[in-house]
């Protein structure tokens, strides 16, 4: 595989935001772009170290935590075609806060903070795309913040099963209790209330 295809789907994502984007900008983007490949189980950012990169994950999956009195608090998945990074320490170019670990195995196309700051220059354009990618990231924060504020820890896994489906395909059911901030037991005691209710449904109808 040529580097160029490595980038495809980076601009398949760019231009599905910004259709007027020209061949010329994203020429410019492309040339700050690097390929990363992790295997399983691999860091791509400790905290404590500081985020060089925004990274577009090409294939695979990674997960940010943070620890908690020594426990593991997950608090966000990426998937294929999204970005993931420790985006304050990456901002502000301090010590990363989080964790990030592929948890499959997982190739990511890095953009770095100085490679960033020239496409900002160069390709007025980009400046709406970075708002555009700002706006979605704080988007997900608020409604997971809601969420978290105002949900049910059933309604919250409901609310995975309808809007991140392939979580439960993909991620060990340790991990989707600690993305929901309850133990495996808990976990498990609400899928079977769940499945319960559901068959008790199907009954009645």
């Amino acid at each position: 595989m040529i580097a160029n295809e490595k980038h495809s789907q980076l601009k398949a994502y760019y231009q599905s935001l910004m259709p007027d984007l020209t061949e010329e900008g994203w020429a410019i983007c492309e040339s700050k772009l690097t390929v990363r490949k992790f295997k399983k189980g691999a860091m791509i950012v400790k905290e404590g170290e500081i985020c060089k990169h925004v990274s577009f994950v090409n294939f695979g999956l990674v997960r940010m935590y943070h620890l908690v009195d020594g426990k593991e608090k997950i608090v966000m998945f990426c998937n294929e075609n999204n970005y993931t990074a420790d985006y304050r320490s990456f901002l502000m170019q301090e010590p990363a806060l989080t964790y990030l670990q592929a948890i499959e195995d997982t190739e990511i196309v890095d953009t770095s903070f100085a490679g960033l700051q020239e496409i900002y220059q160069r390709v007025p354009e980009a400046n709406f795309l970075g708002r555009r990618i700002a706006e979605e990231l704080f988007i997900d924060m608020c409604r997971r913040t809601t969420s978290d504020a105002n949900e049910t820890i059933d309604e919250r896994y409901n609310n995975l099963i309808d809007q991140q489906p392939w979580l439960l395909q993909r991620v060990p059911q340790y991990m989707i209790a600690s993305y929901l901030g309850i133990t495996p037991q808990a976990l498990s005691r609400i899928k079977r209330r769940i499945k319960t209710t559901s068959y008790q449904l199907a009954a009645v109808y």
